[in-house]
């Protein structure tokens, strides 16, 4: 999971992460399910992709939303259909959940390849833009 997060910030926006404080992140996750929970796609039993769930409260669905973070899939396996069946499986498990009104992510405005993957998948540009501050 290090290694694919490394190589998604650093393919997607040309950013180095910081190995120890990115390990800390991971291990919270895994220990703590309220924040969210990793999937693992696995080819012929080594790893060809993740992604990270994590949650938002709706007050006004009375409900929570899934968001996909950290995707990645080896150069080498995509187009092949493993980010499809991890993103079917999302779907899935929400849907059985019973409390998700629904799945979203964020990409950045110039990766246009990944946009047009999520709208193959039936996935909608929501309306909203997104602000931040970082600290």
């Amino acid at each position: 999971m290090v290694g694919f997060n490394i190589a998604m910030a650093r393919e997607t926006e040309d950013k180095g992460l910081d190995t120890d404080t990115l390990r800390r992140g991971i291990a919270a996750l895994l220990r703590n399910d309220n924040l969210g929970f990793y999937l693992v796609a696995e080819v012929d039993g080594q790893p060809a992709g993740q992604i990270m769930v994590t949650t938002e409260w709706s007050d006004w669905r009375n409900s929570h939303f899934w968001w996909l973070q950290s995707l990645y899939v080896l150069p080498e396996h995509r187009r092949k259909g493993v980010f499809r069946s991890l993103y079917d499986y999302i779907v899935a498990r929400a849907k059985e959940a019973g409390d998700v009104c629904g799945i979203r992510l964020y990409v950045e405005r110039t990766n246009h390849r990944a946009k047009d993957v999520y709208v193959n998948l039936g996935m909608e540009l929501s309306h909203y833009d997104m602000y931040e501050v970082e600290f």
